[in-house]
């Protein structure tokens, strides 16, 4: 049996808190917390170092709390899902009625993009809705900025704030919605022009692209990195020929610290919201090679504009991005 505000309810709990200040982080997530274990539910903490010092500074026995170093955990919203869903099914084999997880999710105010991770935030509502978890995500109104707000809003079903209440949040708008919602609009603009640019490539011309505008001059990206993205980009010139419509556009960019590329083909995109953030079922799908890219890169957006679909990957250093739009 469940317990806390998430008693009666199945499947998967989706709370956001916002706070301002150290008191009002621990008023939202001790008691989450405390009440976890009390109940013996398993109970993961997976917060940025900083916040997880202050929790545990503020309890006075961490036995039966389970910390997950978020830097790990959080590398990839791919990733995230995936050992998430591992964590969670092994749980609820063991006979867990409830699984609490707390997490801070990587935004701008953690130097991260935020474009997956406002997907990551969408389509969680899906991917975890065959478990008994409980999930809280804090979100500091210090330094997430409006943009990341707005999409919290929309992603989360339920809302707790710092004097203990639990609301409806009248907000949230459903996965498919919000997903449809964030792929809308081109990616922001990269600065300068790009290094190489393809039009209607074969995947070895893309290949040898990317690996061209690595070579041509100084960059931080590994040749492991470059691999990476001579990956993605070949998957993604391999999909829009045979998922997509012409002409097919290939921009690559190489700066000192990571490499970018746009693929944009005249086609509508993936029609299934959560492609890439989840494993695709039929292994002959486009879906398969998004995923793999959302694996290895440092970040990956998809965006639907009047020019056609566009995928945009980069490794190397991950810049922030304010918004997922």
């Amino acid at each position: 049996m469940r317990s806390g505000a998430a008693a009666g309810t199945d499947g998967y709990f989706h709370e956001a808190a916002f706070y301002g200040s150290d008191d009002e982080f621990l008023a939202i997530v001790l008691p989450f917390v405390t009440d976890g274990v009390a109940a013996g539910e398993p109970t993961l903490v997976t917060l940025a170092e900083s916040n997880s010092a202050l929790l545990e500074s503020a309890l006075t026995d961490t036995a039966g709390i389970t910390f997950i170093p978020a830097g790990t955990h959080y590398a990839r919203p791919a990733t995230a899902i995936r050992s998430y869903q591992e964590l969670m099914a092994d749980y609820t084999q063991r006979g867990a009625a409830q699984i609490r997880i707390v997490g801070d999710v990587p935004h701008p105010g953690f130097g991260a993009p935020w474009g997956w991770w406002a997907r990551y935030e969408a389509a969680v509502n899906d991917a975890y809705a065959a478990f008994p978890v409980w999930g809280l995500c804090p979100y500091d109104v210090r330094t997430a900025s409006a943009a990341v707000l707005a999409d919290v809003a929309r992603t989360h079903p339920r809302l707790v704030t710092s004097d203990g209440r639990h609301l409806q949040n009248p907000e949230f708008a459903t996965s498919a919605v919000v997903l449809d919602d964030l792929m809308n609009g081109p990616p922001s603009a990269e600065p300068g022009p790009p290094t190489i640019e393809l039009f209607d490539p074969t995947a070895a011309a893309a290949r040898s692209a990317v690996q061209s505008a690595a070579a041509g001059g100084p960059t931080t990206v590994t040749a492991g990195e470059v691999q990476d993205l001579v990956f993605a980009v070949s998957e993604a010139v391999e999909n829009a020929a045979v998922y997509g419509a012409t002409p097919v556009r290939v921009r690559v960019w190489r700066h000192v610290d990571r490499l970018v590329a746009h693929i944009t083909d005249a086609g509508p995109g993936p029609r299934h919201p959560l492609t890439g953030l989840i494993r695709a079922v039929d292994s002959a799908s486009a879906g398969v090679g998004l995923w793999l890219a959302h694996q290895m890169c440092s970040d990956v957006t998809l965006h639907r504009s009047p020019e056609g679909f566009t995928l945009r990957v980069a490794v190397g250093a991950a810049v922030p991005h304010a918004a997922g739009h």
